[in-house]
């Protein structure tokens, strides 16, 4: 059972008890910080393939993993019908106190209502946890896309992070540790897809897969339809 750490952290911060930060790591990894107030970032300091996914969202919108509700905030402050969703209570209670008007506690796989655009970013495959779970998602975000619809999705191609590469495990399956006030969190599996395995699962279940733009640090945005 989690003990949404990440919520937990959230929800200090938004109280005004902000005194640690979230530390995470990864098997490949050292110990980073990931500062509360990133995660509480206005347009402005967000990264550039986070602002245009944001440009470019149109009509109903799906945020997944919304974390603290800042993309759906500034989509609804430009009048975007957003609906906001994240399996971490702490996050769902953070965004609805910042006044996202419609944020729920929920996954992306019990999802059903379908989405003129759908975002997922800060690494948006690692919802997919694992390569061979690749499918299984894209085919459900397809069933929940309005036709004419769009799924603007993010992730790094992390090779240059190995020295070789290991057979046995496709380079982007990570493990994920967290972090919060001498508390760790359970492990995570998280996925970072280069963009043409991406491609290559999209066009497997019928989606069409093409680069917005790259990022500065091996990262990009890519655009399903």
């Amino acid at each position: 059972m989690t003990k949404d750490l990440f919520g937990k952290a959230l929800i200090d911060y938004h109280a005004g008890n902000y005194t640690e930060d979230l530390i995470t790591w990864t098997n490949i990894s050292e110990e980073d910080v990931l500062p509360l107030p990133y995660l509480f970032r206005p347009f402005k300091d967000m990264p550039k393939l986070e602002q245009k996914a944001l440009q470019l969202a149109k009509g109903k919108i799906l945020d997944v993993g919304c974390g603290s509700g800042s993309h759906s905030l500034w989509l609804q402050n430009r009048g975007k019908d957003v609906h906001a969703i994240d399996i971490s209570q702490g996050a769902v209670g953070v965004a609805k106190a910042r006044g996202v008007k419609h944020a729920e506690l929920k996954a992306l796989s019990d999802e059903t209502r379908t989405f003129d655009t759908i975002l997922l970013l800060m690494n948006g495959t690692g919802i997919f946890q694992e390569l061979k779970q690749v499918g299984f998602y894209l085919k459900h975000l397809k069933s929940i896309l309005n036709p004419g619809g769009q799924i603007l999705i993010d992730s790094s191609d992390i090779s240059y992070m190995y020295d070789a590469y290991y057979s046995e495990r496709y380079f982007g399956e990570l493990d994920y540790y967290l972090s919060y006030k001498g508390e760790e969190e359970i492990p995570l599996k998280w996925l970072y897809l280069d963009f043409d395995t991406l491609k290559t699962a999209c066009t497997a279940v019928g989606l069409q897969c093409e680069k917005v733009m790259d990022g500065e640090h091996y990262d990009y945005l890519a655009r399903l339809f």
